[in-house]
């Protein structure tokens, strides 16, 4: 029970911190996430809520990525596997470990993602641009590194909300 409410709490403070960094662009810029083992940033300004796993209603005869809709502070969202979407793993099942970022409602899609776990906000400063590699999708326009060595991918959820795969299955 202690563990849950701690998980709640860090949740919360993630949200306040997510909110205070909305209203202070300068302080961080970036949700850090991962998924089957690779970092992940998100921009903060094109991500919505954080969520706790809840009951999913699956839907028939779609990509084995989209694991269903939910409802999320009563809106009816899509869930999407982020990362059976990229290809880093076959679809998982939710865990109380899993959490669902929802993509920021200004860019008009109901779609929750499924990440393996939260790892915090991450500033500009704390991070610098690697070399550009070719080859990679328009919503990963780049990688990162920060102080300790790790690499991060960045992800541009507005790209990802506009690619075809993504759009044909998430919208129909």
């Amino acid at each position: 029970m202690a563990n849950k409410q701690a998980l709640r709490d860090l949740q919360q403070r993630l949200a306040q911190r997510m909110q205070a960094a909305r209203e202070a662009p300068q302080a961080a810029s970036w949700l850090a996430v991962e998924c089957a083992g690779l970092g992940l940033l998100l921009p903060l300004k094109q991500s919505g809520e954080i969520f706790t796993p809840v009951p999913l209603q699956s839907v028939p005869y779609t990509q084995p990525w989209l694991l269903g809709v939910a409802n999320l502070r009563g809106g009816l969202h899509t869930v999407v596997d982020l990362a059976a979407f990229l290809g880093l793993r076959g679809p998982t099942a939710l865990t109380p470990a899993h959490r669902l970022v929802s993509i920021n409602p200004d860019l008009g899609i109901n779609c929750a993602l499924l990440v393996d776990q939260l790892l915090g906000l991450r500033g500009d400063e704390q991070i610098q641009a690697e070399p550009d590699v070719a080859g990679h999708p328009e919503f990963a326009p780049m990688r990162m590194r920060d102080g300790q060595g790790r690499r991060w991918q960045v992800l541009d959820l507005d790209a990802l909300t506009q690619h075809p795969q993504f759009l044909r299955i998430v919208l129909n």
